[in-house]
C-alpha cells in the first residue's frame, strides 16, 4: 500500500466540522485602521445578497455621523435598538432578543469589539459584542461583523508599540478564529490620511489630532502589513482544516513555512541557520523538529550535549520547536508532520559518511528524507568547515564498560558449559539455541555493544567446540556450515532486537520518572499553604530533580531578592544579581549558557503566569558541561508549575485582600452612617432643648420636660459612645470582666433604674424565680448587656406593649431573657442579629441605632463565659426572646 492511499480525514479537522453544523456563517470585515471602509464594504455586500433575495437586517450599524454610510444603510430593514439607561444617560445597544426572535438569513452587526453598555439591573446579557454574536451564530443566523487589526488581542501590545495608542475594547483570537471567511479592506495610508483631511474618518478637531499620533504614514503601513498577516495566517488556518478534513497529502504551495530537523548531527547547527536565514528573506514562520527515540537515552555525552546546543541554537533563533516520538521510519515521521503543517520547505544537515555496518544497523534520514520526499523543496546543508574524510574501515565504539565485557565473556562459558552437558545427557539437534538464548540476555542487560561480542564470542565456541573436527576452527560438514551461518545471522538480530527493546524500556522508564517528578512536585506545591512552602518546595525539588544548586528570586519593594536557596543561599555576587536582574526586566534566559551575561554562575529563567512576571530561577552546576545536558523540557516544566503554585498564592493573597478591603468599608461605611445619623440625632435634640431652656417665657412643667428630653438624649448618646468603645475594647482584646459572685435581682434592679426613660411607654414586666442562686459575671458589663437588650426591645416593640425580663435556673447555669412584642426576628435572621452593624430587613428604621447593640451584647456576654440567643417569642410567631445563659457562682449548687 502507497503512503498515499494510507491517508485519513484528521478526526479532529472532522469534528471541527460536525461543530459548526447548524451554525450561521460568520464574515469578517477586517482592516487596519478606522476609515478604510469596512462599514462601507459591508453594507455593499449586504445590498447584493438582498437583491438575490436573502432576509438581511441591519441589526445595529455605527455611522458615525458619516453621511455616505448612512446613505448606503438606506434600503436595507434595520432592527429597532434597546434602550438601556447607563450613569444617567440613555444609551442604545442592539437587541440581541429581538434579533432572535426575528431570525433574519443574514445579520449586520457592526464593530465586534464593542463593549455593551451595562443595563438597568448592573448587567448585560453579554459584555461583549463578540459573545452576543456567537449567540446569534448559534441560532443559525449568519452574520456579517467588521473589526479593526488593533482590537485583537494578542496584536493589541505590538499595535500600541507601533502606534503609541493602546485601545482597551479587545477581542480574543477564538473570536476571529470563528470566522468562516474573511475579507481585507485595504486602502493606502496616502488615501487614508486624505479621507482623515476632508473629515470623512473623525470630526475636525479629532482629525487634527489623530494626523499626528495615531495616522501617521509609517504607523498605518505597519497595521497593513499586521492586518495582511492576520488575514493570511486565518485563511492558512482554513487550508490546513479542509486539507485534514478531506485527507489531501499536501503541501499546497499557499503561506511559506520552513521545517528544519535537528538531531545530534554536527551539521545541524548549520541546517539551523539556514532556516533562519531563508525564514527572514521569506518572512516565513520556521519550525525546528526533533524526533524522539529510545537510542537517545544511550547517545554519548557529547552527541547529547550537541543536540541540547542546537535545540538551544532554534529557540533563541525564534523557531517553534516540536518533538516527535518515532522509533522506526523517522523520514515518514518527519515528512508527515511537514504536510499536516502545510511546510513547503525541509532543511536536513547532511550525514556523514558511514560504513556498511553502520547503514545496516540504522536508518539514513537524510537520504530516506530526499528519496521520499515528492513535493517538498529539501535542503542539505553541510558544516561550513566539513573536508573529505577517507572512508576506511572502522569498528564501531560498542561499549566502554568492563563488567559489560565480562559479562560477554562469562554468558558464552555459562552457554558453552550447558551445551556439553545437553549433548552429554540429551539427544539435542542444535545446541546453537543456547548460544542465542546467552545473547538475549546480554542483549536485555547491557545492551546493543556487548549483545553483538556475545553473538560472535559464540560463533566462534560453538565452531571450536561442537563441529566436526571438534577443537578446530575448520568445518568440513556442509551441513554444519550452514548451521554456524545461519546461527550467526540469527544472533546478530535477535541481538539487536533484544537490544533495541532495552533501550525503549529504559526511555519509558526515564519519560515515567520524569513524569512522577512533575506529579511530586505538583502535589508537594499543591499541598503548601504560604509562601514560604512554595518557595522551599520548588527550590528543593529542583534541586533534587536536576542535581544542581537552586535558588529563587522575587521582588521586594523595587529590588530583585533572594526568597530562597537549595542549599541554603541569601545572596548573589554582582554578576548574577545583573544576570537575574535582566532575566526579571526582559522576561528572557540569561546568565551561564545564555546569550546574556554569560560569564555569569548561574543560569536564570523568568517564572511566568498569566502573561505576569512573579520571579526568577536560577540553576547551577559545578560542572557546566551538566548544564548543556539539563532536560530542558523538565526544566520548562518545573518552571511553569512553580509559577502556576506562586500565581495561585498570589490570587488567594489578592482575594484575602480584596474580602478585608470590602469588609473595611463595609464597616467604615456601616460606622460613618451610625456617626452622621444615630450619634447626631440626640446631640440635635439636645442642641434644641437646650436653646429652647433660654426662653424665660416657659413654664415649670415646660423647662422640667425639656430637661428630661436633655437628660434622656445624652444617656442615647452615652450608651451609644459605650458602646463603640466597648466594641473597640473587644476587638483588641482589652475588656477583662472582673468576675464576682452576683445577685441576678439586684443587676435587674439596676437596669430597670437606668432605663425607666426609654421603658416609659412599656409595662416592664419582671419574673425571677425564687431563691436564684448567684452567677459568677462582672455586674457593670452584666447590666450594660441588659440595658441594650431592653433599649433593643423598646425599638422595636409597639407602644403600650409590655416588656417581659425572666429568670429560671437550667442546670449548671442561670438563663435570664427579655421578651417583647415587636414583630419578631425571622429564624434565618436569629443568629446574624448579633453581627456588628446588622439590621433585620423592613425593620423599624425610625429609631434604629447603630447596630452594635447585641453584637456588644454577644462579645460581653460570652467575655463572661455565657452564651446569648435569639428566638420567636410567642407561638404566634410575633415578638422576640433574648435568651443569656450564665454560669453560677457555685454549679454543686445545680447539682
Amino acid at each position: 500500500m502507497t503512503p498515499d492511499a494510507e491517508i485519513r480525514p484528521s478526526p479532529e479537522a472532522l469534528l471541527t466540522q460536525a461543530a459548526r453544523e447548524g451554525r450561521g456563517r460568520l464574515k469578517v470585515f477586517l482592516g487596519a485602521a478606522p476609515g478604510v471602509g469596512k462599514t462601507w464594504a459591508m453594507l455593499d455586500d449586504a445590498h447584493r445578497k438582498r437583491a438575490e433575495g436573502v432576509d438581511v437586517v441591519a441589526a445595529l450599524i455605527e455611522t458615525h455621523g458619516r453621511a455616505e454610510t448612512q446613505a448606503k444603510l438606506a434600503g436595507l430593514p434595520q432592527l429597532a435598538r434597546k434602550p438601556v439607561i447607563h450613569k444617567g444617560r440613555v444609551l442604545t445597544e442592539m437587541d440581541l432578543d429581538g434579533l432572535l426572535a426575528r431570525k433574519p438569513a443574514l445579520a449586520l452587526i457592526d464593530e465586534l469589539a464593542h463593549t455593551n453598555a451595562p443595563d438597568q439591573t448592573g448587567a448585560s446579557r453579554h459584555e461583549k459584542r463578540w459573545q452576543d454574536v456567537e449567540e446569534v451564530l448559534a441560532a443559525g443566523i449568519d452574520v456579517y461583523t467588521t473589526l479593526n487589526i488593533q482590537h485583537i488581542e494578542t496584536l493589541n501590545e505590538t499595535v500600541a508599540r507601533i502606534t503609541g495608542v493602546r485601545v482597551r475594547e479587545t477581542v480574543p483570537d477564538g473570536a476571529l478564529e470563528m470566522a468562516d471567511e474573511i475579507e481585507l479592506i485595504d486602502l493606502p495610508p496616502d488615501e487614508l490620511v486624505d479621507r482623515l483631511k476632508q473629515g470623512k474618518v473623525y470630526p475636525a478637531d479629532q482629525a487634527a489630532r489623530a494626523l499626528g499620533s495615531f495616522f501617521v504614514k509609517g504607523n498605518l503601513t505597519a497595521l497593513r502589513e499586521l492586518a495582511m498577516r492576520a488575514a493570511a495566517d486565518r485563511v492558512d488556518a482554513q487550508l490546513r482544516e479542509h486539507m485534514a478534513a478531506h485527507a489531501i497529502a499536501g503541501p499546497w504551495p499557499t503561506q511559506e513555512r520552513i521545517l528544519v530537523c535537528i538531531n545530534e548531527s554536527p551539521a545541524a547547527r548549520e541546517a539551523i541557520r539556514v532556516a533562519k536565514r531563508s525564514a527572514d528573506r521569506a518572512r516565513a514562520e520556521w519550525i525546528a523538529v526533533n524526533v524522539a527515540q529510545a537510542r537517545m537515552e544511550t547517545l554519548p555525552e557529547a552527541d547529547k550535549d550537541r543536540l541540547a546546543g542546537s535545540l538551544r541554537l532554534a529557540e533563541r533563533l525564534g523557531a517553534e520547536l516540536a518533538t516527535l516520538e518515532a522509533e522506526h521510519d523517522v523520514a515518514e515521521a518527519i515528512l508527515t508532520y511537514a504536510r499536516d503543517r502545510n511546510v513547503r520547505r525541509i532543511v536536513i544537515g547532511r550525514p556523514r559518511p558511514r560504513p556498511f555496518w553502520a547503514k545496516w544497523a540504522s536508518e539514513d534520514v537524510a537520504t530516506d528524507v530526499l528519496r521520499k520526499a515528492g513535493p517538498f523543496e529539501v535542503t542539505v546543508a553541510s558544516e561550513p568547515d566539513e573536508k573529505p574524510k577517507p572512508s576506511h574501515f572502522r569498528l564501531p565504539r560498542l561499549a566502554s564498560e568492563p563488567k559489560a565485557w565480562g559479562e560477554a565473556v562469562l554468558a558464552v562459558a555459562i552457554a558453552s558449559a550447558c551445551s556439553w552437558g545437553a549433548e552429554q545427557l540429551f539427544p539435542v539437534a542444535s545446541l546453537s539455541v543456547i548460544y542465542m538464548t546467552a545473547v538475549v540476555v546480554v542483549a536485555s542487560r547491557r545492551g546493543l555493544g556487548p549483545a553483538l561480542a556475545t553473538a560472535v564470542l559464540g560463533f566462534m565456541a560453538y565452531n571450536f567446540l561442537f563441529t566436526h573436527p571438534r577443537y578446530t576452527f575448520i568445518v568440513s560438514r556442509q551441513g554444519e556450515l550452514l548451521t554456524l551461518g545461519l546461527f550467526l545471522t540469527a544472533s546478530l538480530i535477535t541481538g539487536n532486537l533484544a537490544a533495541r527493546l532495552r533501550a525503549r524500556v529504559e526511555a519509558q522508564a526515564a519519560i515515567a520518572e520524569r513524569t512522577n517528578k512533575l506529579y511530586d512536585f505538583s502535589r508537594r506545591v499543591a499541598a503548601a499553604a504560604t509562601a514560604d512552602d512554595v518557595v522551599w518546595a520548588s527550590v528543593s525539588h529542583v534541586a533534587t530533580t536536576l542535581r544542581c544548586e537552586a535558588v529563587l528570586l522575587m521582588p521586594r519593594g523595587p529590588e530583585l531578592r533572594v526568597v530562597g536557596g537549595f542549599p541554603p543561599e541569601d545572596r548573589l555576587d554582582v554578576r548574577d544579581q545583573s544576570a537575574a536582574q535582566f532575566a526579571w526586566e526582559r522576561g528572557e534566559a540569561a546568565g551561564r549558557g545564555s546569550d546574556t551575561l554569560p560569564t555569569a554562575r548561574w543560569f536564570f529563567l523568568p517564572l511566568v503566569a498569566s502573561d505576569r512576571r512573579l520571579g526568577v530561577l536560577g540553576i547551577a552546576y559545578a560542572d557546566d558541561r551538566q548544564l548543556l545536558r539539563t532536560d530542558r523540557r523538565l526544566l520548562d516544566a518545573l518552571i511553569d508549575q512553580i509559577a502556576l503554585a506562586l500565581e495561585r498564592l498570589r490570587l488567594t493573597e489578592d482575594l484575602a485582600a480584596t474580602q478585608l478591603a470590602t469588609e473595611t468599608e463595609r464597616l467604615r461605611t456601616a460606622l460613618l452612617n451610625s456617626v452622621s445619623h444615630d450619634l447626631r440625632t440626640p446631640l440635635v435634640t439636645i442642641i434644641g432643648a437646650a436653646g429652647h431652656l433660654a426662653d424665660v417665657e416657659l413654664s415649670p412643667d415646660a423647662r422640667r420636660d425639656l430637661a428630661e428630653n436633655i437628660r434622656e438624649e445624652g444617656e442615647r448618646l452615652d450608651r451609644y459612645v459605650q458602646n463603640l468603645l466597648d466594641m473597640t475594647r473587644l476587638g483588641h482584646g482589652a475588656m477583662k470582666p472582673r468576675f464576682a459572685p452576683q445577685d441576678v435581682a439586684e443587676i435587674v434592679g439596676s437596669a430597670r433604674s437606668r432605663t425607666r426613660g426609654i421603658l416609659r411607654e412599656h409595662d416592664l414586666q419582671v419574673d425571677l424565680a425564687q431563691n436564684l442562686p448567684l452567677i459568677l459575671a462582672d455586674a457593670v458589663l452584666l447590666e450594660q448587656v441588659l440595658v441594650n437588650i431592653l433599649d433593643n426591645a423598646a425599638k422595636y416593640a409597639p407602644e403600650g406593649t409590655p416588656i417581659a425580663i425572666t429568670a429560671r435556673l437550667q442546670g449548671v447555669r442561670v438563663e435570664l431573657s427579655v421578651t417583647d412584642r415587636g414583630p419578631g426576628i425571622p429564624p434565618e435572621d436569629q443568629s446574624r442579629v448579633f453581627d456588628m452593624f446588622y439590621r433585620v430587613a423592613g425593620g423599624d428604621r425610625q429609631r434604629a441605632g447603630t447596630g452594635l447593640g447585641l453584637a456588644i451584647c454577644k462579645g460581653l456576654v460570652e467575655a463572661m463565659g455565657g452564651t446569648i440567643r435569639a428566638e420567636t417569642g410567642w407561638p404566634d410567631g410575633t415578638g422576640t426572646r433574648i435568651v443569656m445563659a450564665l454560669p453560677l457562682h457555685n454549679p454543686e449548687v445545680a447539682a
